[in-house]
């Protein structure tokens, strides 16, 4: 099937790239499994023009994060959505920073990767970014100052202890606000915070 989108797996663990190989293959996709960064980046050029890049974070050699970065310093306008089983909030800040165009963090659940691939490949880049930030900007209208002031401590990648001291209040204040912070944006992981966050410009 000519018209099956091209997605590139690449994962050190080879459990996990044989179990996304068939989870894309039997949802329609064209998978392609990759061990490391560099063995993808030596046929980067010739991928097709419709593609996403779903790669581990933590890898030998080049990490996901070097790798999203060195395809923009590239010039090479490849979605990358980046999954890891060490999720926390600095790095979901550090790999939406680099370009990343979205952080999973393992286990996820199938649909959840699924959707972020259809997507990463219906984005178009220049109105995609100014309807993401529309987007996102709407999802924070409703937040209170305080919020908002908890949030900019969280994209900054501080702990709850930090924000708290800052803001001159209790670390248990502090978790009650990012609950909050949760609840009027929808957003289900703190990494879908960070992205709505981020992509409003914050």
């Amino acid at each position: 099937m000519a018209d099956r989108a091209a997605v590139y797996v690449i994962d050190d663990d080879a459990a996990m790239r044989d179990s996304l190989a068939f989870l894309l293959d039997v949802n329609g996709f064209a998978p392609k499994v990759f061990e490391t960064a560099g063995a993808f980046l030596s046929e980067a050029a010739d991928r097709p023009a419709t593609c996403v890049v779903v790669s581990d974070i933590r890898m030998p050699g080049m990490n996901g994060i070097e790798l999203v970065r060195k395809l923009k310093n590239e010039g090479l306008a490849v979605p990358v959505i980046l999954i890891t089983g060490h999720g926390d909030v600095a790095l979901a800040v550090e790999a939406m920073k680099a370009g990343a165009v979205d952080f999973i963090e393992k286990p996820f659940d199938d649909a959840v990767l699924l959707s972020a691939i259809r997507t990463a490949l219906e984005a178009r880049p220049a109105e995609g970014e100014n309807t993401a930030r529309k987007e996102a900007e709407t999802r924070l209208n409703e937040l209170s100052p305080r919020e908002r002031d908890v949030l900019q401590g969280l994209v900054a990648g501080k702990i709850n202890k930090v924000i708290a001291h800052e803001l001159n209040i209790s670390p248990r204040t502090v978790e009650v606000y990012r609950a909050n912070l949760m609840a009027k944006t929808g957003a289900r992981s703190m990494s879908e915070l960070m992205r709505i966050a981020l992509a409003a410009g914050l």
